[in-house]
């Protein structure tokens, strides 16, 4: 189980102490897929960023199966089973799809046909990519899959996808729905995805739905669902614009 308690995290901006969380209390059981939606600028990457370490909270502790992992680098969060898909994927130069598949999977005499698996699961051909750098040469969406697939390769306890349809084509989103769907049911850790796709929260078991700095409803998904299909603005409703 991750649990997260009184995290805080905050920024100073024009000499003027701003919250971009504030004092989140969640819980991710295992073997359930839990969506993280909400506005941008809400706060959800940031959410993702504290839980992989790229951050650090200001107040509040990170447990993992019980143990304060709040103060641990990225590297160490690694270690323990902890995977993260960025929301806009990173480049390296120099480095080709087969290393950096190898480094994902810790092998470096991984076969051709492990990798050509996991990089079949996201739409993309080996025989095409596995001898390509990851640099500019890639589209968007197809470092985006890249990186999906290193991510799953890892088989990881906590697998994080900051909005993984950025950027995906719909033929590849097909795909995409297929990894989730997977994951769904084998049950394996806990999956834990940024998304304003109604399709992969309709995958979800629970939903967050964070506002302004805050958890707004953490609940299961029809729940969560019914909430955000309310299409009237509150505001104009409560007569503030008359």
């Amino acid at each position: 189980m991750l649990e997260l308690k009184n995290i805080s995290y905050k920024v100073k901006s024009n000499n003027e102490e701003r919250y971009i969380l504030k004092n989140l209390n969640l819980k991710f059981d295992k073997n359930k897929i839990v969506v993280i939606t909400g506005q941008n600028g809400s706060g959800k990457t940031t959410l993702l960023k504290l839980i992989m370490g790229i951050v650090s909270p200001t107040s509040g502790n990170i447990l993992l199966n019980d143990k304060d992992i709040t103060n641990l680098s990225i590297f160490e969060r690694a270690n323990l089973g902890i995977a993260y898909s960025f929301q806009q994927p990173i480049k390296f130069k120099g480095l080709t799809v087969k290393k950096l598949m190898q480094i994902a999977l810790g092998k470096n005499n991984a076969k051709i046909s492990t990798i050509c698996e996991y990089l079949s699961k996201v739409g993309l051909c080996a025989r095409d990519y596995i001898d390509r750098e990851i640099d500019s040469s890639l589209s968007g969406g197809e470092l985006k899959r890249i990186e999906i697939a290193t991510t799953l390769s890892r088989n990881a306890k906590i697998n994080i996808f900051d909005e993984p349809e950025a950027g995906i084509d719909i033929w590849s989103f097909d795909n995409l729905i297929n990894i989730f769907q997977t994951l769904k049911q084998e049950r394996k850790g806990i999956t834990i995805i940024v998304s304003h796709q109604e399709k992969i929260m309709q995958l979800a078991d629970e939903i967050i739905l964070i506002n302004s700095a805050n958890v707004q409803k953490f609940s299961v998904k029809d729940d969560v669902l019914k909430h955000l299909k309310k299409t009237y603005c509150e505001k104009l409703v409560e007569g503030v614009y008359e």
